[in-house]
């Protein structure tokens, strides 16, 4: 493998090995689902990184609003010769903005489920900072794996940008935030990125945007099933739906079955009704205090929050006790 600029790759095999487990069970429940983290292929990648450029989608614009603001504060925060961690690095686009401002960090490494996408991403980044070593990690984070080893490394701080901790429940969440607690070390840092609760309006078009670019990326998942497991959905026999349950305080998307029909993966058939649905992904929504006491079971000290003008996005800076 040609690693280019790159310090090192490390690939765990259970990124891909438990795909087609994951579909068959999915599919055979009573509430059909399949976990948002296959959302996340190489097309799939690449589709997400449209969305992010979007008008009605918010959250990535307030996001890197809020990095670029606020990136010295929070390199303070991080202090020197600390590896940076980020969870779900997809195209690396928001970690700029701390690397320009950290002092001698001591590595950058990006774990990712989509090994293309975080090679490509990852090279590019370690172009532009040749004096970085970048080593990025292709694992499912939501899976036990081993951080690498980084010479003179000071500190470890994670980073969870885009609000992903909101595609957990509550109870996932707290689980995953006990666990990267541990992986990062005691008195460890983690800067985390969470959506806010809003206006029903703004969040339906944000997961609705009139070019359609979200239901590519929801249908994306029945592409890949097809190409990677031998599926026959007639794509065009399923629709997109984004939906907003004010009482948990979640975006539900699903791909809904426009007529009565039945559909075949790896030697399974799965029959749909009418208007029967696939659960695809939840996006959580939390408030402020909201986020914070969740951390706080799970580990956590509040260190600081930053926020926008609007109050739609918040980024918190948190320390393992």
């Amino acid at each position: 493998m040609d690693l280019g600029p790159l310090h090192d790759f490390v690939e765990y095999e259970h990124t891909n090995d438990d795909f087609k487990a994951c579909v068959i069970d999915g599919l055979a429940r009573p509430q059909k689902r399949i976990p948002s983290k296959f959302f996340y292929d190489e097309r799939g990648s690449r589709i997400f990184d449209r969305i992010c450029d979007l008008p009605e989608y918010y959250p990535t614009r307030t996001e890197l609003g809020l990095l670029q603001a606020h990136a010295g504060e929070i390199a303070g925060l991080i202090g020197r010769h600390a590896s940076l961690v980020e969870f779900g690095s997809g195209s690396s686009q928001k970690v700029g903005y701390l690397l320009d401002a950290l002092v001698e960090p001591a590595a950058y490494v990006p774990v990712d489920i989509s090994c293309e996408h975080l090679l490509a991403s990852s090279k590019t980044l370690a172009a532009k900072y040749p004096q970085l070593p970048v080593i990025p990690v292709c694992a499912d984070y939501t899976r036990p794996f081993d951080l690498p080893a980084v010479d003179g490394e000071a500190a470890r701080v994670g980073f969870f940008p885009g609000s992903t901790i909101g595609n957990f429940t509550q109870t996932q969440a707290a689980e995953f935030l006990r666990t990267v607690a541990g992986d990062l070390g005691a008195g460890s840092g983690l800067l985390i990125g969470v959506d806010l609760r809003k206006d029903a309006d703004l969040l339906h078009a944000a997961y609705n945007d009139a070019a359609g670019v979200t239901a590519a990326f929801n249908l994306n998942l029945l592409h890949r099933v097809n190409r990677e497991l031998g599926g026959d959905f007639d794509i065009g026999k399923f629709g997109h739906e984004a939906r907003w349950l004010d009482a948990p305080g979640r975006i539900e998307m699903h791909l809904v079955s426009r007529a009565a029909q039945t559909v075949s993966v790896g030697g399974h058939r799965f029959a749909f009704a009418a208007g029967e649905s696939i659960h695809t992904e939840d996006s959580h929504k939390y408030t402020v205090q909201g986020f914070q006491a969740l951390a706080a079971g799970a580990g956590w000290n509040a260190e600081r929050v930053w926020t926008d003008a609007g109050s739609l996005f918040s980024i918190h800076f948190l320390r393992a006790a």
